[in-house]
């Protein structure tokens, strides 16, 4: 099969540091082409792909000192799209609504993953106006403000599996990691390691909308010894550090569409302490490969409790249901189901 991935620029494919939808892209994509299908990805041109690569910017636009608009770019990437789109069989958006004229009146196979969250006001008439366009959700919680959307299925993330190694003895110390921003509530992480006096580390990057949050709320609290802010941290450095804690700490304030520190962490073996919103009861089984909270206390109480879970029976979870083989192979049937569909419309015509 012919196939178009889609990527948005702020990151490369995949991201040299964090980033989570390019990262999935990548992962997506380079299974496609493990399997035999020919992949083209639009994106970055500091991207890194086994597919064709149609470089739409220069480099990540996030690490682009001298880009002031980024919708700019994705302009371009837009019209090199669409001045090929009939070279492929099949066309998978993950740029949120910005290809939606188009794709409403050009009927061609094609649908868009979600990849953000969906409760905005300002996303209802945006959402009742393109209605009919194709959708995937990275989780059933994420659809909970729009369930009337063309809804094509929900396909959760997936990791490769030798991305991450098994690491079958715990380590000494909590873990943090991802973005620090008031919805992550790094401050909660905190707290609850002071509680017990067990360290925590913290790799995890702050974005220019947050660093006023991270001055004025998180750096106050970084103080004491045991609590080690390491900082933003690249793919090679993930198994270590996720593997040789004893448990991930995600205490969320905020309907979270996925969340891929989770599975990231159950690849490695390690147990995940979970607050329970969005995804969190999709992704971790309690009791199993991790445990569901709800507030300070209950999460000082996990700790404890993480030591009685087997790390085995994490990975296993995580082979089960968060591969990155899995993940292609539910997008290839929603491909190929879209592809007949349009084929029938087509027909009728």
């Amino acid at each position: 099969m012919r196939i178009a991935q889609v990527a948005p620029l702020y990151e490369s494919v995949p991201p040299q540091s964090y980033g989570g939808t390019e990262r999935v892209v990548s992962y997506l994509t380079e299974e496609l082409v493990k399997e035999g299908h020919d992949v083209t990805l639009y994106a970055s041109g500091d991207s890194v792909t086994s597919a064709r690569l149609v470089p739409c910017s220069a480099r990540s636009l996030r690490l682009d000192r001298y880009c002031e608009d980024q919708l700019a770019h994705h302009m371009i990437l837009m019209d090199r799209l669409f001045s090929e789109i009939d070279s492929y069989d099949f066309v998978h958006f993950h740029i949120d609504y910005l290809h939606y004229v188009f794709t409403k009146h050009n009927r061609f196979p094609n649908v868009t993953t979600l990849h953000g969250r969906l409760d905005i006001a300002d996303l209802v008439p945006l959402y009742r106006q393109f209605s009919q366009i194709p959708v995937v959700s990275i989780s059933k919680s994420q659809r909970e403000p729009l369930p009337w959307l063309n809804w094509q299925g929900t396909v959760y993330h997936g990791l490769p599996s030798d991305l991450l190694s098994y690491h079958p003895e715990p380590g000494k110390y909590l873990a943090f990691m991802g973005r620090i921003s008031p919805e992550k509530r790094l401050d909660r992480a905190i707290k609850i390691a002071n509680r017990i006096g067990i360290e925590l580390r913290i790799a995890a990057k702050v974005d220019a909308t947050d660093q006023q949050y991270f001055s004025d709320v998180i750096v106050p609290l970084l103080e004491p010894r045991h609590i080690d802010y390491i900082g933003e941290i690249g793919e090679a450095e993930k198994d270590d550090f996720l593997g040789n804690a004893f448990a991930l700490l995600f205490p969320i304030d905020w309907p979270e569409p996925f969340g891929l520190v989770m599975i990231e962490a159950n690849a490695c073996g390690t147990p995940v302490i979970a607050y329970e919103n969005g995804s969190v009861p999709e992704v971790i089984e309690n009791g199993v490969n991790g445990i569901i909270v709800h507030g300070i206390e209950d999460a000082v109480r996990a700790v404890e409790s993480a030591q009685k879970l087997s790390r085995k029976k994490c990975r296993a979870v995580f082979e089960e249901r968060f591969t990155a083989e899995r993940m292609a192979n539910n997008y290839l049937k929603i491909y190929n189901t879209l592809i007949e569909s349009t084929m029938e419309y087509a027909s009728r015509d």
